[in-house]
């Protein structure tokens, strides 16, 4: 990848991204989405503050992917 297309990625999601998304999305992949590093999203998980719902799964997080598209302002 080009430094460009990496500096992007690191910075959040694109609309089109966004959108294509499955019905949940793992914590990483919410963390990108509201532009929260991994850390305090996992913190934010555990304390039940995360700012959309998140399911825990055994050891996984997953993040809902209707709230999270609500809470960008991208719902249908």
């Amino acid at each position: 990848m080009q430094e460009n297309e990496l500096a992007e990625q690191a910075k959040g999601m694109t609309r089109e991204e966004l959108l294509a998304l499955p019905v949940a999305v793992d914590l990483e992949t919410g963390n990108r989405a509201l532009g929260l590093g991994r850390s305090k999203g996992y913190e934010l998980a555990k304390r039940g503050l995360y700012p959309c719902k998140v399911l825990r799964l055994g050891n996984a997080y997953r993040v809902v992917t209707a709230d999270l598209l609500a809470l960008l302002g991208l719902a249908a």
